[in-house]
């Protein structure tokens, strides 16, 4: 079984949100069970310095009628044999940032990611590899299951597409369909109300669709961003299969930006992080109060209207808050202004530090996740193992990871709200903040629980081999 992961960005060459955390450790994952994976990505100029590249060829490929150069390298995932296959073509990567700069993507996106799409396809071509899968995500690559069905890639494979976050979905002008080399009498697959939208095509054009956990795949059957039509036609072919953590990468017991480590049963380190971490970003010095921390994209998305809508009464709770995460000026500029508003107990780093994300993690007592929408979300199993209980809305993989701690019987992992309203996201915390302070024994057992729960990619890498068996089986014998 030989299959080919394609993703715009890949932990740790190229990353801005947690599809490259997947695009790493579930390649990763599969190939422990003895399947033969490759991994293609494009060759950014941040890539530089954090791989070592061999050069193993050039290919051209076509974009917009024309041919453009590039060349094949070669490295491999950390802490594995799988080799990733970077794309190179310097007016189109070699740039200071990844979709673009300024808050909007770069004006030439449709060309840059139909040249990593169809130089995917190339370079299998090239190489050669035959893959018996093609593994696409997002609307990045999303053509590639259109290549596939209109007769421009590898005749033997199947696909998959992965859709991370259906709110981005790769919307062009109509007028550009050249630029993809979809022929004009096919170019419908991947129109949408006058205009392209490549993951339109590829959720049409794929052989199977998956999503990042099981409640996201039946929201979207419902609340599509505008493609319910389309899912609703794929309803047989979709599946939800819930993303994993890299404990390798995620262990508190391991972990190199931790002033401290710790495990379930030595919870020491845990309070000693809380206190570097207080010292650090000038907050009070106070191991009692609870604290709480975000680390996110500062989108409307991720219930920063709600955070917004409740901060002066979350923070009459008594706890201190720490953020780190960049986004919309408005959260950004409102973040700034409570920490001068609540010197002391209120710190805000706008700003991305995969080292802070980390620290957080590890220093805080609570974990705030009131996500509108949350596909998967990765930092709420990332709290579970450090020990910082989440408290979240009911939504998409949230629902399917976090379960309501209930009193009675000492069940459950986390703090769970589901209206989405300032007041249900305070009442929840309120809970959390209480039982911190009024029954310790409660709470610890409550941490402890969540740090022994396998969120592993074990699962998630053994329902995507039998995925990619069932496909294969429809193909080759």
């Amino acid at each position: 079984m030989k299959v080919l992961f394609v993703s715009a960005e890949v932990a740790p060459f190229a990353k801005v949100g947690g599809l490259a955390d997947v695009a790493a450790a579930l390649p990763r994952a599969v190939a422990e069970l003895g399947v033969e994976v490759a991994v293609v990505m494009p060759k950014y100029r941040r890539v530089e310095g954090k791989a070592e590249l061999e050069k193993l060829g050039e290919l051209e490929v076509q974009v917009g009628g024309e041919s453009k150069k590039g060349a094949i390298f070669r490295g491999f995932l950390s802490g594995s044999e799988v080799p990733v296959y970077f794309l190179s073509h310097d007016p189109y990567f070699d740039r200071d940032h990844i979709y673009g700069e300024g808050g909007r993507d770069y004006p030439d996106s449709l060309a840059r990611f139909t040249f990593l799409s169809r130089g995917a396809l190339e370079l299998c071509r090239r190489l050669p590899l035959d893959p018996d899968v093609i593994h696409a995500n997002d609307w990045h690559t999303a053509l590639i299951p259109v290549y596939q069905r209109v007769g421009l890639g590898l005749p033997e494979a199947k696909t998959v597409l992965t859709v991370h976050n259906l709110a981005y979905q790769g919307v062009f002008p109509r007028e550009e369909a050249a630029v993809t080399g979809v022929p004009l009498e096919q170019i419908s697959l991947l129109e949408k109300d006058g205009r392209l939208n490549l993951l339109r095509g590829g959720i049409l054009a794929c052989d199977l669709l998956t999503t990042v956990s099981p409640t996201y795949a039946r929201e979207i059957l419902e609340q599509g961003e505008g493609l319910e039509e389309e899912l609703s036609r794929r309803r047989g072919e979709l599946v939800g299969v819930l993303n994993g953590v890299d404990y390798s990468v995620w262990n508190p017991e391991t972990d190199p930006h931790l002033w401290a480590n710790y495990s379930s049963q030595a919870l020491e380190g845990k309070r000693e992080n809380k206190r570097y971490l207080q010292r650090e970003l000038g907050l009070e010095v106070a191991p009692e109060v609870p604290l709480v921390g975000m680390v996110s994209r500062l989108a409307e998305q991720k219930g920063f209207d709600l955070v917004l809508g409740a901060f002066d009464r979350l923070m009459a709770l008594g706890i201190q808050f720490v953020l780190l995460g960049t986004g919309d000026p408005r959260y950004e500029e409102f973040f700034r202004q409570a920490s001068d508003r609540y010197p002391g107990r209120v710190a805000a780093l706008i700003t991305f530090s995969e080292k802070w994300a980390h620290r957080i993690e590890a220093a805080c007592d609570i974990f705030l996740m009131p996500s509108r929408f949350e596909p998967c979300g990765l930092n709420q199993l990332y709290s579970l193992r450090y020990g910082t209980v989440p408290v979240v809305r009911a939504t998409g993989g949230l629902a399917d990871t976090v379960q309501d701690f209930d009193p009675k019987n000492g069940s459950g992992n986390g703090f769970v709200f589901r209206d989405y309203t300032p007041e249900a996201l305070l009442s929840a915390l309120r809970r959390a903040v209480q039982l911190y302070r009024e029954d310790a024994a409660a709470w610890r057992e409550l941490m402890q629980r969540g740090m022994e729960e396998d969120h592993s990619w074990g699962a998630a890498a053994h329902r995507y081999l039998a995925l990619y068996q069932r496909l294969r089986g429809q193909s080759r014998a």
